[in-house]
């Protein structure tokens, strides 16, 4: 009973920050435009890449576009739902984290609640574009394991995003603000994502694969769908997107019980 009365909490803050969002129409639209845009030069540069090379390390121009839609989409979800844990370093500077210890819910929930941001939506319009395109030219077998695989990869990338973004802000509370070197797993990683980490040599896929588990959401079930190798492990692997979680949040239990209150 309380995970259903937390959920329908959520969505209605969900709703209050959407109805806000909607208050100024044109800017809305046009933060979402630019959104799509920025991320279209990624696009492009895969598009300009396989224009002049036809292929990287084995992989069509559709399978590269399948990773890169999967790894685009899971970004976009999480940074628009978890966007609270981006801003986290404004949260506790102010002052304002010492008000959400004081209230009965959990100080996750109440950051995740803090802020939505449905602009960074704009990534994900190109993001299932972009699928769209792939799903039938990437040359693969769509049967009912490989549509769960896919689901499962976004789902995996969205929970793996949303938790370097709670390690992010689990740092401010000893440095106050970001780090701005956590932008190398977050944008960075949506960068990598664009082609299959195979390609970044051995010693980068092992760290996207048990430091950072990016590969486990995108190259590994990719080899899956693309009956490289259907090994149970390739799978199997998104779930190392949630498993992230327990690590990202003990650090964050770290960080709070380390946190001394501003005084204000």
């Amino acid at each position: 009973m309380k995970a259903i009365r937390a959920i329908r909490l959520y969505g209605k803050f969900v709703s209050m920050h959407l109805r806000c969002a909607m208050q100024y129409k044109v800017s809305f639209a046009l933060t979402m435009l630019g959104q799509f845009l920025t991320s279209f030069s990624a696009l492009l540069s895969v598009y300009f890449l396989f224009d002049r090379f036809h292929g990287v390390e084995g992989f069509s121009f559709s399978e590269v576009l399948l990773c890169f839609s999967v790894v685009l989409l899971s970004f976009s979800l999480a940074e628009c739902f978890a966007r609270g844990f981006d801003r986290f370093s404004v949260i506790i500077s102010n002052g304002e984290f010492d008000r959400i210890l004081t209230r009965p819910r959990n100080e996750i929930f109440q950051v995740l609640t803090h802020t939505v941001e449905f602009s960074r939506l704009g990534r994900l319009v190109q993001a299932v574009l972009v699928l769209c395109y792939a799903l039938p030219t990437s040359g693969v077998y769509w049967t009912v394991d490989r549509v769960l695989l896919l689901v499962l990869m976004v789902l995996g990338g969205v929970a793996l995003f949303s938790g370097l973004f709670l390690v992010y802000a689990g740092f401010c509370f000893f440095t106050i603000e970001g780090l701005e070197f956590m932008n190398i797993f977050t944008d960075g990683g949506r960068e990598f994502g664009s082609y299959p980490m195979s390609i970044y040599g051995k010693e980068l896929l092992r760290f996207f694969t048990f430091v950072v588990p990016l590969a486990c959401v995108q190259y590994y079930p990719l080899l899956y769908l693309l009956g490289r190798d259907t090994s149970f492990w390739n799978y199997a692997a998104p779930l190392a997107g949630f498993v992230f979680w327990l690590p990202a949040w003990l650090f964050w239990r770290v960080g709070v019980r380390r946190y001394k209150s501003t005084g204000s």
